[in-house]
């Protein structure tokens, strides 16, 4: 069963802040090791960074079917 979009709204965000740390403390070369994409620490940074982008696209195609429809 998958959680309401308000509970994933708050868990998502603070997994991938938790994933951020945990990246931080383990891996010793954190600033470094970021740019490889078999890093943890890349995904617990990209992540963060694709939910809103995401929000705000599909947003942005639920407003112009909207304004479409309606002119």
């Amino acid at each position: 069963v998958l959680p309401s979009l308000p509970t994933l709204t708050v868990l998502v965000p603070l997994l991938s802040l938790a994933g951020l740390f945990y990246s931080a403390s383990v891996d010793e070369t954190f600033p470094q090791g970021c740019t490889s994409t078999a890093s943890l620490c890349f995904y617990s940074l990209l992540l963060p960074v694709t939910i809103p982008v995401y929000v705000f696209f599909h947003l942005w195609t639920w407003m112009g079917i909207k304004l479409f429809r309606h002119n």
